[in-house]
């Protein structure tokens, strides 16, 4: 298969997950929503993407992706330790990766990115601000990281390069541990940059452009126009949200 190779991260804590216990599923990837694992939302906006080629799920237990069009590959522990061991192990110059949880991606989504993305970035992420997310969605709990010219939350969408991207995945299994404390995300851009940064005198481009020189890579964002980008089944409260949304007429 041609095209784009897509990498689905679907790692859980199986069924001590809080969020599957509470579903009773097996696997986080596995909730049910709007009639279907959300895992299986996520596949069919990929297959509808035009540009992608095989899809590689990271899970647990391989077999519960038994009929599936996908290829499994083992977890590695966490994210950035999967995506690691990924770009060790897919033959491509460049992967699409995202998550599993990202219940509400679709084709339109991954186009708009794919789209955007620069062709001289070794890493591209997309990011929604935070005008966009709480414009659709106000009771949406983030985690912002907080700029001088923007505050933005992930959408769980990067696009990676070879050669590159792989010094940038050792980087960020390095940076996992504080995804949850952005400020200590930024003291490792430097001292200097952290004071910019708690001061909010760190714009976007400054920070990734001092963060690429640290990784040696150039890095990009490619801001996203739906505040659904930004949405994933993280807590219970996401749950909640996304089945409202996906309970909202359309028109």
């Amino acid at each position: 298969m041609t095209g784009i190779p897509a990498l689905v991260l679907a790692g859980s804590r199986g069924p001590d997950d809080p969020m599957a216990r509470a579903e009773g599923v097996r696997h986080k990837a596995f909730i049910d929503i709007g009639g279907e694992p959300m895992l299986a939302r996520v596949l069919r906006a990929l297959r509808e993407t035009a540009g992608i080629g095989e899809i590689f799920v990271v899970i647990e237990a391989p077999e519960l992706l038994a009929g599936l069009p996908v290829t499994p590959l083992p977890a590695a522990g966490s994210p950035a330790s999967s995506v690691a061991q990924a770009l060790a192990l897919i033959d491509a110059p460049a992967i699409l990766v995202t998550t599993a949880d990202h219940a509400l991606a679709t084709t339109t989504m991954f186009r708009h990115f794919l789209a955007h993305c620069p062709a001289d970035a070794d890493v591209t992420a997309a990011v929604a601000t935070r005008d966009v997310i709480l414009k659709g969605y106000p009771e949406s709990e983030r985690t912002w990281l907080r700029f001088a010219d923007v505050s933005f939350s992930g959408c769980n969408m990067f696009l990676l390069r070879r050669p590159r991207a792989a010094e940038v995945a050792r980087f960020w299994r390095r940076m996992e541990e504080y995804r949850k404390q952005p400020w200590r995300m930024a003291a490792m851009l430097g001292p200097g940059n952290l004071l910019g940064f708690l001061a909010r005198r760190l714009t976007l481009a400054q920070a990734l452009e001092r963060l690429g020189q640290r990784v040696g890579a150039r890095l990009a964002v490619v801001q996203m126009p739906m505040a659904e980008a930004a949405i994933d089944v993280d807590k219970p409260e996401d749950l909640a949200l996304v089945r409202k949304i996906l309970a909202l007429p359309r028109g």
